[in-house]
């Protein structure tokens, strides 16, 4: 995967001609140019915008595309002007970033028909059947991240010595409660298997009810949230907040004794200070997606149909164990693993409300 400094960006404003490449950078021949806009926490948030423009910087880095260009809105009211700059700017693709960008992009691709629009984290529905609905220019890339939730939720009950662990959100969206939806049932699984009674603090799968910070920016009341967790006894946690989970490994950190399981990339590659702490993390396969999309669209090959990533096709997964590979007892690996095929071949049925 490609640093964010490999090569030289195109920054905030549309419109704006790329910078020079560094030196030794790879040069695209390619004349495609996609686009980015970012949600909050821009491209170099260590979670999902940072996933997803990697996408765009390794298809530039394989010579499909011109060097990507982004724009990081400081608010919602930036979206529509944002896209509207991207349309200008003639980009044969734009990929918008998160379920906050749902309805600008609808609305920009209703009004640019000829525009071709990618959006990730997000699928149209019918606001009465719930159905599937196709924009003829949009792509959605979605993720069923509940199925590598689950063998997160598992690993971390087996591993909790305080048998209490726990998740919180940034906002209570589809695309972080199917995170802890499907933690909180790898926990309830393992519960059943073991006829253990470990606790998930911070989410009931139920009634749809937990904490949440109310955005993606606060990391004040992320660590918050986080040291009120550990203090109820809560010795593993993931966060689902994007930049803001970074908050949770400093409460983590400070407590001592606190493992972390991070969402959307490996944490490892990105936490760099905190990898001691990390057990594994939720990855989706963003940047995969969206450099597989800019791919089929420059060569004239673009598709509506939404891509779906699952543990089968590889599109959501649960990274190596890293620094933490020898503290897990082999029996739980083992049985993690097998969890992975169950949910694969069909065996195991995980659900979330949140689901595609």
């Amino acid at each position: 995967m490609a640093a964010i400094g490999a090569i030289a960006v195109a920054v905030t404003a549309c419109g704006e001609p790329p910078p020079a490449n560094e030196p030794g950078a790879e040069q695209s021949e390619s004349d495609f140019l996609a686009c980015m806009v970012t949600d909050e926490g821009g491209v170099d948030d260590k979670s999902f915008n940072e996933t997803s423009w990697n996408g765009l910087l390794n298809a530039y880095e394989a010579g499909v595309i011109a060097e990507p260009k982004y724009v990081e809105p400081k608010s919602a009211s930036d979206y529509e002007p944002n896209l509207k700059n991207m349309v200008r700017d003639d980009c044969g693709l734009i990929v918008t970033v998160g379920f906050n960008l749902a309805d600008a992009t609808k609305a920009s691709a209703e009004a640019n028909p000829d525009q071709k629009y990618a959006i990730v984290d997000f699928l149209y529905t019918d606001p009465d059947t719930f159905e599937p609905i196709s924009i003829d220019n949009v792509k959605s890339l979605v993720f069923n991240t509940h199925e590598a939730a689950f063998l997160a939720g598992y690993l971390a009950a087996g591993q909790s010595e305080t048998g209490k662990v726990a998740t919180w959100g940034g906002m209570k969206i589809p695309t972080v409660t199917i995170f802890m939806d499907g933690f909180y049932d790898g926990v309830q699984h393992y519960n059943e298997v073991k006829g253990a009674d470990v606790a998930v603090l911070g989410w009931d799968k139920k009634s749809q009810d937990g904490q949440f910070v109310g955005d993606f920016s606060n990391s004040t009341v992320a660590k918050q949230l986080s040291e009120n967790l550990i203090s109820r006894g809560a010795d593993v946690i993931m966060p689902v907040a994007g930049p803001i989970g970074e908050s949770a490994a400093v409460a983590a950190k400070d407590a001592g004794d606190v493992s972390l399981v991070w969402v959307d990339t490996d944490g490892y590659k990105t936490l760099t200070e905190y990898r001691d702490l990390l057990l594994t993390s939720v990855v989706k396969g963003m940047d995969v997606a969206v450099e597989e999309t800019v791919t089929a669209t420059a060569e004239g090959n673009f598709s509506n149909e939404p891509f779906v990533g699952t543990l089968e096709n590889e599109g959501v997964s649960i990274a190596p164990y890293h620094a933490l590979e020898d503290k897990i007892d082999e029996e739980l690996k083992k049985e993690v693993d097998e969890l992975r095929q169950q949910i694969i071949s069909g065996e195991l049925k995980v659900t979330s409300d949140a689901a595609f």
